[in-house]
Order: structure tokens, then C-alpha cells, then sequence
């Protein structure tokens, strides 16, 4: 089975060679970008595993390389893990919301990044339940095949999305909390973050189309994938 792929975009070398010695010695193929052109046109050609993302990049920051992923059906699937300094928390909410999987903060141990890295490639692989379909009105989901559809048309979700979904879906009819739904999707819930679900929620809406309907708000805790939506 070839090595899988990490991107790891970081202006300081020393940071970067740190990351690159030690991903490579736990059986990553790693690429390099000093900046965040570079790093978007890696992601584009070479299409890694995944990226780890310093949001101070110079060229292009990591938000907007972020933004750009997801506007491409080919890269929007790649899991982004964000590099980011312990002041700026603003920037790590954004880039959660922009579909960033994970963030570790600056100072870091490389032990943690790996782990991180570990925890978020077992997610995209997503486990739970065997490869069956998941359905729920118009919107089905093949889990092994990490494919959606809103009746017969493709759905281009992210792999955060993708999971949003196959989470709902798995407890269709059943009310999620949104502190349930960050533990289910990013393995943790974030200390503040609840508004990042709503985020997510929104734009997972927005691809459903007409099938947006299946997705309800729970007033006051979270939200609910049910077969027929109330009056």
C-alpha cells in the first residue's frame, strides 16, 4: 500500500524541515511549500492526503488557501489541519468554519501534530456502521464509496460535510446536540465553537437543494435529519 501523502505548507524552514524528518520517518511521503501559492498548486497537481496549513503564510495566507480548496470539486475533499498561534483565535474559528478538520497551536509538539494527522485520516475513513447506504427522503449516502446524492445528482461536499451528513444520517429522527455533532465530526468538541456546526450546517443546506429540508433545527440544542418535515 503506497505511503500516504502529507502537504505541509510553513514559511519557516526550520519548522517545515522539523515536520518534513519526523513525517518521514513515521512512513509519510511528504511535499513542501514555503508559501501559499505554492502550497495551492501542490494540492491541485498532487492531490495529498492531507495538508497541514500555517494560516501566516506570505503570497497567500492560509484562510484564503483554505477558500480556495474548497471552491475545487478536486481538492475540497482534501482534510486540512491548520497551524496557528496561540493569539489567534479568530483566525482558528474562521478557518474551522471555512472546513479546516483540526488546528494545533504554536508552540507544538511533533507528537501531538502526528497524532493529530493519525486521528483526522482515520476519520476520513469513515467507520461506524459498515458500507451500507444511508438514506433520508431524496438525500442518500454510500459510505464506502464516500459518495452523496440529493436524488440523482452528485453532491460536492467536503469531507467535514460528508461526515455533518453521515452523522445526521445515522441518527435519523434522532435530535444532535451541537456539541455531539462537534464530537462526532471533528473527534473533540471545541471549547466555544458550537457556532462552526451552524456554519456547516448552512452550507451543507445550501448543496442539498430542495432536500435541504430534511436537515431540521431542533430549537435550542442542535439538529435532526427526519423524513418529513413539519408544516
Amino acid at each position: 500500500m503506497p505511503a500516504q501523502t502529507i502537504l505541509v505548507a510553513e514559511d519557516e524552514k526550520d519548522i517545515r524541515d522539523l515536520l518534513a524528518f519526523n513525517l518521514k520517518r513515521e512512513g509519510f511521503a511528504v511535499l513542501e511549500a514555503g508559501d501559499g501559492n505554492d502550497a495551492l498548486h501542490l494540492a491541485g497537481e498532487r492531490r495529498p492526503d492531507l495538508i497541514l496549513l500555517d494560516i501566516m503564510l506570505p503570497g497567500l495566507d492560509g484562510l484564503s488557501v483554505c477558500k480556495a480548496l474548497q471552491r475545487e470539486e478536486s481538492t475540497a475533499g482534501i482534510p486540512v489541519i491548520m497551524l496557528t498561534a496561540r493569539g489567534e483565535e479568530v483566525d482558528r474559528i474562521v478557518g474551522l468554519e471555512l472546513g479546516a478538520a483540526d488546528y494545533v497551536l504554536k508552540p507544538f509538539s511533533v507528537r501531538e501534530v502526528i497524532l493529530r494527522i493519525r486521528a483526522v485520516l482515520r476519520r476520513g475513513v469513515s467507520g461506524g456502521g459498515g458500507g451500507h447506504v444511508l438514506r433520508c427522503g431524496g438525500i442518500s449516502l454510500d459510505v464506502e464509496r464516500h459518495t452523496a446524492l440529493s436524488g440523482n445528482i452528485p453532491l460536492p461536499l467536503t469531507m467535514t460535510e460528508f461526515r455533518l451528513l453521515e452523522d445526521l444520517l445515522r441518527h435519523k429522527g434522532v435530535a444532535r446536540s451541537r456539541e455531539q455533532l462537534l464530537d462526532a465530526v471533528w473527534g473533540y468538541s471545541f471549547e466555544g465553537y458550537a457556532r462552526t456546526v451552524d456554519t456547516h450546517v448552512r452550507r451543507l443546506r445550501g448543496k442539498l437543494g430542495p432536500a435541504a429540508e430534511y436537515i431540521e433545527t431542533v430549537r435550542g440544542l442542535g439538529y435532526r435529519a427526519q423524513e418529513r418535515t413539519r408544516p
